[in-house]
C-alpha cells in the first residue's frame, strides 16, 4: 500500500461522517473509519474497514493513520458526562492531530463549528477553536469546516424541535426569539467536505445554508409544516432550561444544555457570508413533513448508552 490509497474519516458509522464517507466510496476511494463505537451496524456492507480510535495506544493510532492521505475529524462530543468533557474532547483532539502528522497523512479536512472563539464563554465553542488551532499549527495540509446547525433525515435538532410541536400543547420560546439560525443540510456539508479533501490549499470556510431565519420563525416552520396546533409563547431562559430538564428526563436524555441554548440566543449558529449549501430547509420539511418528528432522537442513546452498558 502507498500513500494515497486511503482515506480515514473519524465517526464514518455516526451522522456526518457516514456521509462523507458514503461520497468517498461513491468515488471509489478506500475507507477506513476511527470510530467509539466499533460495534454499531455497518452501512456500508463490509467496503469501510472499522477500527477503534485507541487515544490511548499511540502505536495503534499512528497504524491506523498511516499511508492515509487524507483525514477527514468530525470527533468532538455535544456535551459532557461522566468522564467525557471538552476537555478531554481537545486533548484526544490533539492526539490524533499529532498522531496524523507523525504518520505522514497529507491533508486534514476538520469539521468545526460557526464562529469558534478561545475566549468564547462556552466550552463548545472555546474546544473548537482550540482544536482549530492546533491544525494551523500542525504543519499539515488542512481544510476547516465550520457548519452551523445540520439538518438531515439523522439530524437532532430539528427533528425533536417537530417532534416536541407534534405532541406539546404549549411551545415556549426563549426570550424574544429573534436570534438567527442558518440551517445547513447534512448533504451539503459532505459535498463542501469531500470538494476540499481533494484541494491543496489551506483554507476555513463557513458551512451554511441559503436561508436564515428568526428562530421563532423557524419554530412556526416546522409547527406550520407538521400540521401543530401548539399555542406558541415567549419564555424567560431559565423557564425553557426547566422545561427542557423535565422533558428530558421524560424521554431519557439530554434535551439542550444551557451552553447549547446561550450559544443560539447569542447569533453564534449564523454567519453573514455567501452560503456554501444549495438545500433550502423550507423545502426540505416540505418534502420530509410525514417523517420529521415522528419519532425522537437520542443522544445519549447514541453515544453513551451502548457505552455505559458495557
Amino acid at each position: 500500500m502507498v500513500a494515497g490509497d486511503l482515506d480515514v474519516v473519524t465517526g464514518a458509522l455516526g451522522y456526518t461522517g457516514r456521509y462523507v464517507t458514503a461520497r468517498l466510496l461513491a468515488a471509489d476511494h478506500r475507507v477506513r473509519t476511527l470510530t467509539g463505537h466499533p460495534d454499531r451496524p455497518d452501512p456500508f456492507g463490509g467496503r469501510v474497514e472499522v477500527l477503534p480510535y485507541d487515544f490511548d495506544d499511540r502505536a495503534a493510532l499512528l497504524d491506523h493513520l498511516r499511508c492515509a492521505s487524507t483525514l477527514y475529524n468530525t470527533y468532538w462530543v455535544r456535551f459532557p458526562r461522566g468522564e467525557v468533557t471538552f476537555e478531554r474532547a481537545v486533548a484526544r483532539s490533539l492526539t490524533l492531530i499529532e498522531a496524523a502528522r507523525e504518520a505522514g497523512v497529507g491533508r486534514i479536512v476538520h469539521v468545526s463549528i460557526t464562529n469558534p472563539s478561545e475566549d468564547s464563554p462556552f466550552p463548545y465553542f472555546r474546544g473548537k477553536a482550540r482544536v482549530e488551532r492546533a491544525i494551523r499549527e500542525a504543519g499539515l495540509g488542512y481544510a476547516i469546516v465550520r457548519p452551523t446547525v445540520i439538518f438531515g433525515r439523522e439530524d437532532i435538532l430539528i427533528n425533536n424541535l417537530a417532534y416536541l410541536l407534534r405532541r406539546l400543547p404549549v411551545f415556549g420560546i426563549p426570550g424574544e426569539g429573534t436570534y438567527p439560525i442558518r440551517p445547513v443540510s447534512v448533504d451539503d456539508v459532505a459535498d463542501l467536505c469531500v470538494r476540499v479533501g481533494s484541494g491543496h490549499a489551506d483554507e476555513v470556510m463557513d458551512a451554511v445554508g441559503p436561508e436564515t431565519f428568526g428562530f421563532e420563525e423557524l419554530v412556526r416552520l416546522i409547527a406550520r409544516t407538521v400540521g401543530s396546533k401548539a399555542r406558541i409563547v415567549h419564555v424567560p431562559m431559565a423557564a425553557a432550561l426547566a422545561a427542557a430538564s423535565v422533558i428530558g428526563r421524560l424521554v431519557g436524555d439530554v434535551l439542550v444544555t444551557r451552553d447549547e441554548l446561550g450559544g443560539l440566543m447569542a447569533g453564534l449558529v449564523s454567519t453573514a457570508g455567501p452560503a456554501t449549501g444549495t438545500t433550502r430547509l423550507s423545502e426540505w420539511l416540505r418534502r420530509n413533513a410525514n417523517v420529521v418528528g415522528t419519532r425522537y432522537a437520542s443522544e445519549m442513546s447514541r453515544h453513551y448508552r451502548r457505552r455505559e452498558a458495557r
